[in-house]
């Protein structure tokens, strides 16, 4: 049997929904990692520090007494948002970093931002005061196929951000694209991105193969097989721009098998031994701790945490739980889709 000790995991994008969906999937996440970033894309968004104290204090309630977890909270940055709101709210600790959506870009991104010349001064603001700017990095136009929005917004909107503001610390969120690599390893100190569990695991095939797969169904969606060898590539190097941001983000199971088929993988249940596994499949388990545990640190100028965890692979493949339980419904949880033996020791 063998076992490795990391540094405890943080995760740099997480979303927790609310009410009774929050109160069951916290402690997915809380068991094994010891901060995350908690993504402001409610309904309604989290637009004032005020607003990010009271969900943080949702969040706070449903953390296991166990569990030694720190929620760093964020604003949902608009066209209309306040500089001064902005300003005070990182200036009084009451927000960690802003996120800019794109409007229509994902769940509950009906409220972002149409033009980015618009926020330019909130950006510059940002910039001034070090408060990080978190991205999510695609185009909204119908007109742009939707495998390559994430591209046509590295070339048309994030390239124009980073040579504005230079000193602005930003984060391009769950990239998906060969070409998202090359732009963040290429770009200045302050651009660093996240990859998730599921865009290092799947494909685009995963999709569809055998009917439509709901439950595989995220924005960005899943690329070419090419794009995620790159993201396995980058992530498994040991490269300090790249590290974890899972993106776990539950859904009903009832939502997700509608006709709209909401976009979001929950994966939280089952992160760190995923990304055990393709780490050791790629031959660069001495590499995991940083992806998981410091480049993101690094990024955010925090300390690394201090308690640690330990890994252990076992001869058999774990049988993944399906779902999480939710007030007589169910989330569906994610499985990579090959079989995983390592497992996090209670």
């Amino acid at each position: 049997m063998k076992t490795i000790e990391i540094i405890k995991p943080d995760d740099w994008h997480v979303h927790f929904r609310d009410h009774e969906i929050l109160k069951n999937v916290v402690p997915e996440t809380t068991r094994h990692v010891s901060r995350a970033i908690v993504m402001p894309n409610l309904t309604p968004p989290i637009l004032t520090g005020q607003d990010a104290i009271k969900y943080k204090n949702r969040i706070e309630k449903a953390i296991p007494k166990e569990d030694k977890f720190l929620p760093l909270m964020t604003l949902y940055l608009t066209e209309n948002t306040n500089e001064n709101e902005i300003k005070k709210s990182y200036e009084n600790k009451l927000v960690f970093a802003a996120k800019l959506y794109p409007a229509g870009a994902t769940t509950n991104s009906e409220s972002g931002v149409k033009d980015i010349k618009k926020i330019m001064p909130l950006l510059e603001t940002m910039s001034k005061i070090g408060m990080p700017l978190l991205i999510h990095g695609e185009v909204t136009n119908s007109e742009i196929d939707i495998f390559d929005r994430e591209k046509e917004f590295i070339d048309n909107t994030l390239d124009f951000i980073c040579n504005q503001l230079p000193d602005l610390k930003i984060t391009l969120e769950h990239i998906t694209t060969k070409e998202a690599t090359l732009y963040v390893n290429e770009g200045n100190k302050n651009l660093s991105a996240t990859i998730t569990p599921h865009h290092l695991a799947l494909n685009r095939n995963a999709i569809f193969v055998g009917g439509i797969r709901p439950h595989y169904y995220c924005l960005p969606i899943l690329k070419r097989e090419t794009h995620r060898e790159a993201l396995v590539k980058v992530a498994t190097s040991g490269n300090p721009k790249f590290f974890l941001g899972t993106d776990t983000a539950p859904h009903l199971m009832s939502d997700k098998e509608s006709a709209c088929g909401c976009a979001g993988i929950f994966n939280a249940t089952y992160c760190l031994s995923t990304l055990a596994q393709i780490f050791d499949n790629q031959k660069s388990l001495s590499k995991l701790e940083k992806f998981v545990s410091l480049n993101g640190a690094n990024h955010y100028k925090l300390k690394s945490n201090v308690e640690k965890i330990t890994l252990v692979k076992s001869n058999e493949a774990l049988i993944l739980k399906k779902v999480l339980s939710v007030d007589k419904q169910n989330i569906s949880i994610f499985n990579p889709g090959f079989p995983i033996f390592w497992n996090v020791l209670a």
